[in-house]
């Protein structure tokens, strides 16, 4: 089923309020993230995206944090409702590895609730040490706009 579709590195391509839709109001992860912070992280990531050859409409999106050396982190992936079941997040987590293999990243975070079984066919695993992972986690009060504290 994923013939009728390709996969996209172009950070041009994406579909900046369809993204912000998405996150914004159907993720467990960004949901009310202000329009002005998911540009500002379209602008500072690596950005993919799987597109309907036929329409050119984006069906899923995903975009990666890096110093382009030595760490990455994918975040933000998803794909439009319609359109799961279809392979279309194989297609998209095989073609950010597949753009990130170049670079030789020593290591590649992610965090996902429900995914873990795609994840690992791509090389991830559980924390060998989760122990030593820690996170800074803003409430979501603060959670808006860019430059608030």
């Amino acid at each position: 089923m994923t013939e009728r579709y390709f996969f996209s590195a172009d950070s041009d391509r994406v579909d900046r309020a369809r993204v912000h839709l998405w996150l914004s109001e159907q993720s467990y992860w960004a949901r009310g993230r202000f329009r002005e912070m998911q540009d500002a992280a379209i602008d500072a990531s690596r950005n993919y995206g799987v597109y309907d050859i036929e329409s050119g409409e984006q069906v899923a999106y995903g975009r990666v944090v890096t110093d382009g050396v030595t760490f990455g982190w994918l975040c933000d992936v998803f794909v439009a409702t319609e359109a799961r079941g279809q392979g279309i997040g194989k297609m998209l987590a095989a073609g950010v590895m597949a753009d990130l293999e170049p670079l030789g990243l020593r290591r590649i975070l992610l965090s996902t609730a429900d995914a873990h079984g795609l994840y690992a066919q791509h090389g991830f695993t559980e924390l060998a040490e989760p122990s030593r992972m820690m996170a800074r986690v803003r409430s979501p009060i603060t959670y808006g706009r860019p430059g608030r504290s």
